[in-house]
């Protein structure tokens, strides 16, 4: 997953940004913000998109339904609706689990 969580620094991110973070074009989080209920950018005087870290969260759960799940963006949208406070709590706890992996793989590196 080319996203980390420590690139959630700024206040506020252009659509540029936001699109280099998940190595996706900028085309496809404006198709996204069309479909999903949950990716709402604010918009500056000129109507540039602002994303905030609460919506690159949102942003990178959506990524995963799609890109690393294999939904279609209907299905997306089901499990959004059905289960997605499910959904979200297991993907969290699951990014946890990787930081502890990668935390101990780099203390093992660290050992003689």
């Amino acid at each position: 997953m080319p996203y980390k969580e420590r690139d959630i620094e700024k206040q506020y991110y252009s659509i540029g940004e936001v699109a280099a973070m998940f190595e996706v074009a900028p085309s496809l989080i404006r198709f996204w913000e069309t479909e999903f209920d949950i990716l709402k950018p604010k918009k500056n005087k000129k109507g540039n998109r602002l994303f905030s870290p609460k919506d690159i969260e949102n942003l990178r759960f959506v990524y995963h339904l799609v890109k690393e799940r294999g939904y279609t963006i209907q299905g997306a949208r089901e499990m959004l609706k059905t289960r997605g406070v499910q959904a979200r709590e297991k993907f969290e706890m699951v990014q946890s689990l990787e930081k502890v992996k990668e935390f101990l793989i780099s203390i093992k590196s660290q050992l003689p």
